[in-house]
């Protein structure tokens, strides 16, 4: 069969800190009276796999296909592991904790987790939202767990001001938070390890205590970086170039057609709408909000019937 572009459906997450906006700037149907934090929007882990919407292959999750294509779809002969890439998008009406992913290097020593490298692409940010971005220059780690163990560990955090359109990078190793008000693309790797140093004081109301930390993990894994020169902001053209990932961001008019590379990409679309076509296949319409994997097999045309811009991420 020819490969096509294929669509995903979204899973959705429930978070103490999420909000409605999902549905809001981008029509996904939210569960009723929920606070949705996040729609992972392409997942390959071993607890959610994204399944395909549309044309022959709809109800195939995304392990499955590339089990059966192989190269057709990824571009890289023999390869057969779990897609190494997640993408999500992160509706923050809350502070999330502080906190860190740990490095290769740090799973190695602590003998569990997954590493996470990701970044952080601000789709809407509400007047005088921020992020919490590294430690100050010259932040030792006994400072910081001092300064964790008496709650004020903040003081210690870059913060800073975003505006739309703004990319983050966020090595692993990275202490970090994102502020209130903020809609994120995050594309990451495919981890969930997670270790939280700081909640803000708040109480869960589904057990009526806070949430669990991590201290001891977290102290290990976070990087006292003295420059935190690795700490990227990028707002056009390549925006990640990263060993992970590599993030570009695409933008055009109403009318224009732009070829599609015989390569595997992952298409965010964040405004915007068109159409892929190729010969001898259906033509797959796109629309604001749908992620989209064109298989490296796929040789045809990305159509734009309205202005759009899109996030481009690929892996090789």
């Amino acid at each position: 069969m020819n490969l096509y572009p294929l669509k995903f459906g979204p899973i959705f997450k429930e978070r103490i800190w999420g909000g409605r906006q999902i549905e809001k700037v981008f029509g996904k149907d939210l569960p009723a009276d929920v606070k949705i934090g996040e729609s992972w929007e392409l997942a390959d882990l071993p607890c959610d796999k994204s399944t395909i919407v549309n044309g022959s292959l709809a109800g195939q999750t995304i392990d499955q296909v590339i089990a059966q294509f192989g190269v057709a779809v990824t571009g890289k002969e023999g390869y057969r592991r779990p897609l190494p890439l997640l993408i999500k998008i992160l509706d923050a009406q809350d502070v999330l904790s502080v906190q860190v992913h740990p490095d290769a290097a740090a799973c190695k020593r602590m003998a569990k987790g997954d590493p996470k490298t990701e970044c952080w692409y601000i789709i809407d940010a509400e007047p005088g939202a921020v992020i919490y971005k590294g430690l100050k220059p010259g932040t030792t780690q006994q400072q910081f767990a001092d300064a964790v163990a008496n709650g004020t560990c903040q003081e210690y955090l870059v913060k800073i001001p975003v505006a739309v359109g703004e990319c983050h990078f966020l090595p692993s190793g990275t202490c970090h938070a994102i502020g209130a008000g903020l809609l994120i693309a995050e594309i990451q790797q495919p981890s969930d390890t997670t270790y939280r140093v700081y909640d803000w004081n708040r109480i869960d109301p589904a057990s009526g205590q806070g949430r669990p930390l991590h201290i001891e993990d977290a102290l290990e894994c976070i990087h006292f970086d003295p420059t935190g020169d690795n700490l990227s902001l990028k707002t056009t053209g390549r925006l990640v170039d990263a060993d992970e990932f590599k993030v570009d961001k695409g933008h055009q008019i109403a009318g224009a057609e732009v070829l599609l590379t015989k390569q595997m990409k992952v298409l965010l679309i964040l405004s915007g709408s068109g159409q892929f076509t190729a010969e001898n296949s259906k033509p797959v319409e796109f629309d604001k909000g749908d992620c989209v994997l064109i298989p490296a097999a796929f040789n045809g045309v990305m159509q734009f019937a309205a202005e759009c811009e899109y996030l481009i991420a690929t892996l090789w």
